[in-house]
């Protein structure tokens, strides 16, 4: 063995060899032996090289296609001995209307709902096994069940979130139910109360829970079909006020402030600009003093738009956008020194869009060197239309009075 390349023994007597080529073609062997001899050797076997399976044509990436309708995915494979071709969907529970023909495809008809996730071709002979995957994307349904839900416990309260499944095809909205759990409940089920998600949001915070209590949490997703069904149910228990014998610190020293970011943001076009609408912090341990409205364009840098909106409003009109730009949007809110996270980012393109002039600048970022150039130009033009008119009504005055005098003036007389 050691005159040939790759070729290696283990202790127990098996012979591993690297690298297989004709070298390796022939019948074998084996002779076991001791001190005080041999039995014999074994019974030959014979070694052959085979090839293992190859695709011939693989499943793309992903498929789309609607619910009750033929989905047909191709899968071929060469190999010696040819190779048989399997289909299995990644996770799928319970048995599936679907066939593989005799060419190795798969055939999902009629296409069902549960039969969306990802499948798995397996191309196999005595040689080896390869696979490929494919997603298939099941369009018309209802919303599929969200994933990973998470409960993080807070004070009186708790912050759900999640992953969204996928949505059938249509616009989706979310809603967190919760229910408490009682020792002894007055009725043999439990009262759900169910929270609307704001509209882009995967997470809510869900307040005025009993300290000390135990809740199960829950998120459903609706679509313009339906209902999906509900997640996975999380149980966890918000946090109370800690008991303490300690005499407790002066307040300055105590307080703790927290302040939740604006919820909401959302952006719609007008005719005199784009509005951004949200809805206030959600949870605030301090009084608000107002908001402050950063962008940023073509994944450039954020910048402060605009630092001084009041703490009252929920909405705010941003004109002169650039035309056929992308911007991004986000507001923070602000309670004395302290400043909150950023809100969710709305993404806003002036692609296409004819209400925006092409070169408009928004009258908060005009330079102020400009600016006061502009005012004092008009200061200097308007002085200088007074002067003129004053100096006009004099010399017409001047003018009207010698005019008088002449009038008045007796004739002269001359005499020969």
């Amino acid at each position: 063995l050691s005159q040939l390349p790759g070729w290696s023994m283990t202790p127990d007597g098996s012979i591993v060899i690297a690298t297989g080529n004709d070298d390796v073609l022939g019948v074998y062997t084996c002779t076991p032996y001791n001190s005080y001899g041999t039995a014999g050797e074994s019974r030959p076997t014979r070694v052959l090289l085979k090839d293992p399976p190859a695709f011939t044509l693989r499943p793309k990436e992903e498929y789309f296609q609607e619910v009750g309708r033929e989905l047909v995915i191709p899968c071929a494979a060469r190999g010696d001995p040819p190779p048989a071709i399997t289909w299995l969907q990644v996770g799928g529970v319970g048995k599936s209307s679907a066939r593989v023909d005799v060419n190795g495809s798969l055939v999902l008809r009629p296409l069902a709902k549960e039969q969306h996730g990802v499948w798995e071709c397996t191309a196999t002979n005595r040689v080896a096994s390869v696979s490929a995957a494919t997603a298939v994307h099941v369009l018309g349904t209802s919303p599929h069940a969200v994933t990973n839900v998470s409960v993080l416990p807070l004070l009186l309260a708790a912050n759900i979130s999640w992953e969204p499944g996928f949505d059938g095809g249509y616009f989706q909205r979310f809603s967190v139910w919760y229910t408490p759990l009682v020792k002894h409940p007055p009725r043999a089920h439990h009262d759900w109360v169910s929270l609307s998600v704001p509209v882009g949001a995967q997470h809510l915070l869900v307040e005025n829970l009993q300290p000390d209590t135990s809740y199960q949490f829950s998120v459903l997703a609706q679509n313009k079909l339906g209902s999906g069904p509900f997640s996975q149910i999380v149980t966890s228990v918000p946090r109370g006020f800690p008991v303490t014998t300690v005499p407790p610190e002066p307040p300055a020293m105590t307080m703790r402030v927290f302040l939740s970011p604006p919820q909401a943001l959302s952006a719609n076009e007008t005719a005199r600009g784009v509005l951004l609408r949200w809805e206030p912090p959600g949870q605030a341990s301090v009084a608000l003093s107002g908001y402050a409205l950063e962008l940023r364009q073509d994944k450039g840098g954020w910048e402060v738009l605009d630092r001084s909106i009041p703490s009252t409003e929920t909405q705010v009109l941003v004109p002169g956008l650039i035309k056929d730009a992308f911007y991004e949007f986000r507001l923070v809110a602000f309670a004395g020194s302290y400043i909150s996270d950023p809100s969710n980012t709305v993404n806003v393109s002036t692609a296409g869009m004819e209400v925006y002039p092409s070169r408009t600048q928004l009258p908060e970022l005009l330079p102020q060197p400009v600016l006061a150039g502009v005012i004092g130009g008009i200061c200097f033009l308007s002085v200088a239309v007074i002067f003129s008119t004053m100096a006009a009504c004099i010399m017409n005055r001047r003018r009207a009075a010698r005019i008088q005098k002449r009038r008045q003036d007796p004739p002269l007389v001359f005499s020969p």
